[in-house]
């Protein structure tokens, strides 16, 4: 069964529809991802899927569930941006989500954060863009989610920090959970993916299992996506 289902899907701001009447299912246990150009509709699409935005028109189940409190509290949402203020430190972050996720885990996360050489102390303004980034992968990654939600997360990190964040994904979901990623980072990110969706204004161009479509063109993921943009006219 899958752990997703969207069916004709439409989100419109005024007369533009920035996600166009699309459906697609994600299985449990796989990661999958959510591939396109620069105002493809994918950041909406995610916001859709974690309640933080209303759909025009269409459903979302996920875990035969429609979208709403019951929802929130399988899903487990990366933005792209961190979203603590800066006068918190660790503890207090950590605090919050033990207080507001009942699927949360401490020790996992004091586990993570240990490997990080993150402190419990560390104050949120006096860490680089990357630590950020880390730490809040830290938090999402600690929930037993049923999806996990996960935009932009190797965006603005360096090399050794991608790989890290990488193996945390894969070593932190489960069998009965998926893992939905936005990236522009094809190259780095495609070696743990099962599936990928290209979305091109608001519209899926490709939906396919990376092992397929490696076998069908010979290319690699990345290789793929830039013919498929460059063909489409899209910016990468």
């Amino acid at each position: 069964m899958p752990i997703l289902e969207i069916k004709n899907l439409i989100k419109k701001y005024h007369t533009k529809n920035v996600i166009d009447n699309i459906s697609l299912n994600v299985d449990s246990g796989k990661i999958v991802g959510l591939l396109g150009p620069n105002g493809s509709g994918k950041t909406t699409l995610i916001k859709l899927l974690a309640g933080l935005l209303t759909a025009t028109s269409g459903d979302i189940l996920i875990d035969n569930k429609e979208i709403g409190i019951e929802t929130k509290a399988i899903v487990s949402f990366l933005p792209d941006r961190p979203y603590f203020a800066n006068w918190m430190k660790v503890h207090d972050i950590l605090a919050f989500f033990a207080d507001f996720y009942r699927d949360f885990s401490m020790k996992k996360a004091m586990e993570m954060l240990k490997l990080l050489n993150i402190g419990v102390n560390d104050r949120i303004k006096t860490m680089s863009k990357g630590t950020k980034e880390k730490l809040n992968l830290v938090l999402v990654m600690s929930r037993a989610a049923r999806l996990y939600l996960l935009d932009e997360p190797i965006a603005g990190v360096d090399p050794a920090a991608r790989d890290y964040i990488l193996r945390t994904i894969i070593s932190n979901y489960s069998e009965d959970s998926s893992v939905i990623i936005t990236t522009h980072h094809i190259a780095d990110v495609e070696k743990i993916l099962d599936d990928v969706i290209f979305l091109n204004e608001g519209k899926i161009e490709l939906n396919s299992a990376v092992e397929d479509l490696r076998e069908e063109h010979g290319k690699s993921v990345d290789e793929i996506f830039r013919e498929t943009y460059i063909c489409l006219g899209g910016i990468i």
